[in-house]
């Protein structure tokens, strides 16, 4: 295993480091980030911490997140979010009262992730006028603290902002101010997997200031959660892949004084692999969070199948319950759960809290229960962390100890390869497919630092499924399988002629 306490070779300079940002540094950024829109003027460090200090503990994140987790519950949280402030809280009050969610979220239109605000104000408007939201989420930012705060007072569970931002600087600024005690995202997993054009190098040292201002209100004793995206693309992601970008977001966030980190993992299907990647995302966070000498109050997050869903609803139901009913056995902190509209776009209130319900109802009947430890999961956990841990060997090496340079680097050489991302910064080389028992395995491993004896582990496993099929093992079955689930199938089984 890589020393990271060793000397190696000078990394060529790049203008980042895993460093904690000062606080010259950090307040001399934060002048030009309030700046960005006119509600950053209204953000004051000390005026916020005097809200936040009276925020009651059933409305923090990480208290509510760090008692599930000790009691071994799990918690559900929805996604949603709208345009106009009313109608947003209707939404929220609906999925909290009807649904019962236990944490809420407000999922960020699509033009705020971009940091397009002046477009946001025009969708706002056109929102009023067609009297429905005609954006694809809440406009935090044009909103500012007023409405910010607004939408946090008048629900009664703790509050979430639930993105795609590259940049959430003044988002993260704007919505910490209100109340609001977790923030979803990091450099990695809100830029690969969303974005095009924004270089790694600008994304992590944007997330760095987003979780030095978490450091920095953890310092003055108020306490804020942050969650990496762990689903990534959402598409046959291997659980190296994902678990790997999250233990790394998570490290980088700690470096900057983030205490309470919740890390996640995306449904793949196979409940044997799924189980063994969440158990397995725990213990090596927890590992190398102590590696580092850092005190973590670690929480996980399942996310329910994030693929294409079923377009007949009683089907979509059976796929929510499967996702909540391993989210629980797996020992998740929380599952942020999906609706029966899925295949449809935006779901309505009424669909989101069916979802909301169908969750929760599996998870109740399981409470208590985790799946037992057998030859199988045992195995699972065990490849997935020897992946796992070939690949964060690599990266460190690459930056000569430092993370974030190391990442980078990763990422120019494909030793991190996000499959299907946008991003011209990700290689897109290595290609997954399932085995004959649903579970992801690498078909093309590209730039991966993978040992051999686990390629050739992997490449036996789904020759296993090329027998049975009577197929080669080629890129016909990564095709087959990402449209399988929305028919109803695990596996992208060919058709009986």
């Amino acid at each position: 295993m890589f020393n990271v306490y060793e000397t190696y070779m000078e990394v060529k300079c790049m203008d980042i480091k895993n460093k904690k940002l000062s606080q010259d540094e950090f307040f001399k950024t934060r002048k030009e980030v309030l700046n960005g829109w006119d509600t950053g003027k209204d953000v004051d460090l000390n005026e916020a911490y005097e809200y936040l200090k009276k925020i009651p503990e059933n409305k923090n994140f990480c208290y509510k997140l760090n008692k599930a987790k000790k009691e071994g519950v799990t918690l559900a949280q929805p996604r949603a979010g709208v345009a106009l402030i009313d109608e947003h809280i209707a939404l929220l009050k609906y999925l909290q009262d009807e649904g019962g969610a236990d944490l809420l979220p407000t999922t960020i239109d699509s033009y705020t992730r971009q940091n397009r605000y002046d477009e946001c104000e025009i969708g706002i408007n056109e929102s009023k006028k067609a009297g429905r939201s005609m954006l694809n989420g809440f406009p935090a930012v044009n909103y500012g603290i007023k409405g910010c705060r607004e939408v946090f007072e008048a629900v009664d569970v703790p509050l979430e902002a639930r993105h795609g931002t590259p940049d959430a600087r003044l988002l993260s600024e704007i919505i910490h101010a209100s109340g609001w005690t977790s923030n979803e995202g990091g450099g990695i997993s809100y830029n690969i997997p969303y974005a095009k054009n924004v270089s790694l190098e600008k994304s992590i040292k944007d997330w760095q200031y987003c979780d030095r201002l978490v450091g920095l209100y953890e310092e003055m004793g108020i306490s804020i959660n942050r969650e990496p995206f762990g689903p990534l693309t959402g598409t046959l992601v291997p659980p190296s892949i994902s678990n790997s970008i999250a233990i790394i977001e998570g490290l980088l966030a700690a470096e900057q004084g983030v205490v309470n980190i919740t890390l996640g993992y995306g449904q793949c299907g196979n409940l044997i692999q799924d189980i063994a990647a969440m158990r397995a995302l725990e213990q090596q966070a927890t590992e190398y969070f102590k590696l580092f000498g850092l005190n973590i109050n670690l929480t996980t997050v399942f996310h329910e199948w994030m693929g294409g869903f079923p377009k007949d609803e009683p089907r979509a139901f059976g796929l929510i319950s499967v996702g909540a009913a391993t989210a629980a056995l797996a020992g998740a902190t929380k599952v942020i759960v999906k609706t029966p509209h899925e295949a449809y776009g935006i779901p309505t209130k009424e669909a989101n809290a069916q979802g909301i319900k169908t969750s929760k109802e599996a998870i109740n009947l399981l409470k208590g229960q985790r799946f037992p430890m057998s030859h199988e999961l045992s195995s699972e956990i065990e490849l997935i962390k020897a992946e796992t841990r070939a690949i964060l060997d690599k990266v460190f090496e690459l930056g000569g100890g430092d993370l974030a340079i190391g990442t980078v680097k990763a990422f120019e050489r494909g030793v991190i390869d996000i499959p299907f991302a946008p991003s011209k910064f990700n290689a897109g080389k290595i290609l997954p497919a399932r085995d004959n028992t649903g579970a992801i395995r690498f078909l093309e491993y590209g730039n991966l630092p993978i040992p051999k004896d686990i390629k050739d582990l992997n490449r036996s496993l789904l020759e296993e499924r090329g027998k049975y099929e009577g197929r080669d093992v080629n890129f016909q079955m990564v095709i087959d399988d990402i449209f399988a689930v929305g028919k109803g199938l695990l596996i992208g089984r060919p058709e009986k002629k």
